[in-house]
């Protein structure tokens, strides 16, 4: 009998086009510098990527509408002159996401779910694209200011059953709608533990789920040797594998090449267990 082939999640490749991102921050400011990485990264095997041009790390000062369409909207164009592939605009402004499909962008990465204007959710709905909506207690400039949930599992899937619901009365379809617990983001590391291990809860929300977890600074409070976050691929490999195990549909990554082969690997031992 044929093994039976687990499917594997969605890679989504990060692109980060900011001085100040906390993992790669000033490596891909250049057009060409972003888009010859995002090009990389399909090589590598992402299946789609990820274009954020605002630091949304602890900390990270507000940038303007439009210093942030500066950076995003050509490497946008010019991706999209390169590739089919699906390109998501990680934006917390409505007004970013309206330019980036215009110039591009199919999915809408929104790290504050539609809270970011007031009329998020409108747009969203009039643009038409796949939206993931994440949860994040506070904002980054503040959100890793002594986090605190009674239930933290019960408390991100009420917010994000919640986020969906308000998506949908905006005219927002249901099968447009991903979710992301949004691991470090207002969480402590007994937070990001927690949620990495009862990702079945959030699954259980019926909608399809974006687990966010490279080079996640929870990896350095486990491993305090992990001082920069090209350290932690090993830690951000057992995370991904949460997720692969819990059956998120995108998980998204720096490290696509080898995301991509560790994930080959679980593959092919999951399907010699049938």
């Amino acid at each position: 009998m044929t093994p039976k082939v687990m499917a594997r999640p969605s890679i989504m490749g990060v692109v980060n086009v900011t001085p100040d991102s906390f993992s790669d921050g000033g490596q891909f400011l250049s057009v060409q510098a972003a888009v010859d990485h995002g090009l990389r990264l399909l090589d590598e095997g992402a299946d789609r990527l990820d274009i954020g041009g605002e630091s949304t790390r602890p900390g990270a000062e507000p940038l303007s509408a439009q210093a942030e369409m500066d950076r995003v909207l050509p490497v946008i164009e010019a991706l999209r002159q390169s590739t089919a592939c699906p390109i998501s605009i990680d934006t917390l402004k409505a007004k970013v996401a309206r330019a980036a499909v215009r110039a591009g962008a199919t999915i809408w990465n929104d790290v504050t779910a539609l809270r970011g204007s007031e009329d998020a959710a409108s747009v969203a709905a009039e643009l038409g694209v796949p939206v993931v909506l994440m949860h994040m207690q506070g904002e980054p400039g503040t959100m890793q200011v002594a986090p605190h949930y009674e239930d933290v599992v019960t408390e991100v899937c009420a917010f994000l059953s919640e986020r969906a619901a308000v998506a949908m009365s905006a005219g927002v379809a249901r099968e447009a709608i991903s979710l992301d617990p949004g691991i470090g983001f207002g969480k402590n590391l007994a937070h990001n533990l927690t949620l990495l291990a009862h990702l079945d809860q959030i699954m259980a929300l019926g909608f399809p789920v974006l687990l966010g977890v490279s080079r996640k600074r929870f990896v350095q409070a486990l491993d305090p040797t992990a001082t920069e976050p090209t350290d932690r691929l090993g830690g951000s490999l057992a995370a991904a594998f949460a997720g692969a195990r819990a059956g998120v549909d995108v998980i998204r990554v720096h490290d696509v090449r080898e995301t991509v082969q560790a994930l080959k690997v679980w593959q092919a031992i999951e399907a010699a267990r049938s």
